[in-house]
């Protein structure tokens, strides 16, 4: 979406069409889930609805352009994040009373098959060896495809430590794929 365009998709949505408001969702919404799962959330769809939610109610409020409006988004998203880790350390983890269910087969999302490489275990299990700044500055520049400056307000740093953890980071990942012999 072009940044001309956004103006009249952010107005639209604002007054509440509905065409306006899939066309912000669609836009953000695969982002989010991917920001979401390479920080290890249970179920980012579930939290990507949550920003939504969050979005919906405010929307009117935004007053901004097309990187404002991302920033804003993964804002919220970053502290539902949060939000969801402290509730998740509350919770002690459940046990399945009957684990002789048949598995429900679902076909895979749009979403899901675009995002396939992130979800393998290892990918995510790649990202463990970074800090956890590390880990949101590289989903949020890789996964979001934010701008730095977008990705410093997310995270709340400056512009320079967004920059330094990111090269401290891929660096960082670089050596752990040398060290595994992971090829191209």
């Amino acid at each position: 979406m072009t940044i001309s365009g956004f103006d009249g998709v952010l107005a639209a949505a604002q007054e509440g069409s509905e065409w306006a408001w899939d066309i912000l969702v669609c836009d953000v919404g695969p982002r989010l889930v991917g920001f979401f799962r390479t920080r290890g959330i249970a179920d980012p769809e579930a939290l990507t609805g949550d920003v939504f939610v969050d979005l919906a109610k405010n929307l009117t409020n935004f007053d901004g352009d097309e990187s404002g409006f991302r920033s804003w988004v993964f804002v919220i998203a970053y502290r539902r994040m949060s939000d969801e880790w402290r509730r998740q350390k509350r919770r002690a983890p459940e046990t399945p009373s009957d684990t002789t269910a048949e598995p429900v087969q679902v076909a895979p999302s749009a979403e899901d098959v675009a995002m396939e490489g992130l979800e393998s275990v290892e990918a995510i299990r790649m990202l463990e060896v970074l800090t956890a700044d590390q880990r949101d500055v590289i989903s949020l520049r890789v996964v979001a495809g934010l701008t730095l400056e977008e990705t410093a307000q997310v995270v709340g740093k400056p512009i320079g430590s967004v920059k330094s953890l990111q090269r401290r980071g891929l660096a960082t990942l670089r050596r752990e794929i040398v060290r595994q012999g992971v090829s191209r």
